[in-house]
């Protein structure tokens, strides 16, 4: 590690997640919310997340968040939920279960630190990773995208405006990142990919549409139905939420959509299709989705090189999607920004 990253800012991304034991977690679950369940952890990037399993058949997610993060961003996202819960009650989130005390979140201690924590419902359902891709998925995937996107169109908060590192509109901070890929050839690829976002899209961001989005609509976050693996039936990790510009959460859902066989474009055809049907694209931006899936794209091999050296003990879980990433950039170069825009819009039914 260098000098430069040990004196880096303490912030989530930096800071190593919350270390409480199985044991610990148990006992402050049943001293909080009087529910005495078996805990077992589940991967996480920066917070603690926990399945809770009571012997009466319910489950329960704990959240425990990491001690740099900003409790008023915990509380953001927390708010957040209960919106969504209110303005658009048939999207498949997660609902927020309070303490015995009323409290949607509280702060848990350890080790001089102080940690947001809350407990969520269960969801139902498979993980969208490895189900077969259909074009009715790809609809139920934007579908269920553009009413989320539709929901959250309405919510703000005093914390919204928050830096995290997932933001497309940081990415050209992250050029000081990409000495960590390994590859010289992929390093100056991704290098190129964010000095054209800088150069070319950035100018054009107070003339997009801005909201509050998801911003990690990938195949880990979204369940299916075990049977029918075309229906949605969970939308998960609020822990990316943001403000930013609309077109760019449609984007980060659309970079882990590249077809693998056929036209690298198909699948996010028929995703952005459907989206546009319930949360309409201006025609502009839609016109600046094939660059920015391949900014989504670098992101994910510029954070992901960058933590795994950081944390090589959680590199599995961090470069899960890193290798795709790389296959989808090189297939998306194939086609010309021309070709890509005018499939777009002939599918949202725009004039090509």
């Amino acid at each position: 590690m260098s000098a430069s990253e040990t004196a880096e800012p303490r912030s989530a991304f930096t800071t190593s997640a919350p270390a409480f034991g199985i044991a610990e977690i148990e006992a402050l679950v049943a001293e909080r919310y009087g529910i005495e369940a078996e805990a077992s952890l589940l991967t996480s990037e920066r917070d603690l997340t926990v399945r809770l399993d009571v012997a009466d058949g319910r489950r329960f997610v704990l959240k425990i968040a990491n001690a740099a993060e900003d409790p008023a961003v915990s509380a953001f996202q927390n708010r957040a939920l209960e919106h969504i819960e209110r303005t658009v009650p048939d999207v498949p989130a997660s609902r927020l279960v309070r303490t015995l005390a009323g409290e949607a979140e509280f702060l848990a201690e350890r080790g001089g630190e102080r940690h947001v924590t809350r407990l969520l419902t269960w969801l139902p359902g498979r993980p969208l990773f490895g189900a077969p891709r259909t074009p009715r998925q790809m609809r139920s995937i934007g579908t269920s995208l553009g009413r989320l996107a539709s929901g959250l169109s309405s919510f703000s908060h005093p914390a919204a405006v928050h830096e995290i590192v997932w933001d497309i509109r940081r990415s050209p901070g992250l050029m000081e990142r990409t000495r960590h890929i390994s590859d010289p050839v992929l390093r100056a690829r991704v290098e190129a990919i964010f000095a054209g976002f800088r150069d070319e899209i950035a100018p054009r961001e107070p003339g997009l549409r801005a909201q509050v989005v998801h911003n990690d609509f990938n195949p880990f976050n979204l369940l299916v139905d075990e049977a029918e693996t075309d229906r949605i039936t969970g939308i998960l990790d609020f822990g990316d939420l943001v403000e930013t510009c609309a077109i760019y959460d449609l984007a980060v859902a659309s970079a882990y959509q590249v077809s693998e066989t056929g036209h690298p474009f198909a699948a996010i055809a028929e995703l952005v299709a459907a989206y546009h049907a319930v949360h309409p694209v201006p025609v502009d931006e839609l016109d600046l989705l094939p660059d920015l899936v391949g900014v989504r794209q670098a992101m994910t091999i510029t954070i992901g090189e960058w933590r795994a050296s950081r944390y090589p003990e959680n590199a599995a879980y961090i470069l899960r999607n890193h290798a795709k990433a790389k296959a989808s950039l090189d297939r998306c170069s194939g086609v010309s920004r021309q070709e890509a825009r005018a499939m777009l819009r002939r599918a949202c039914g725009w004039d090509a």
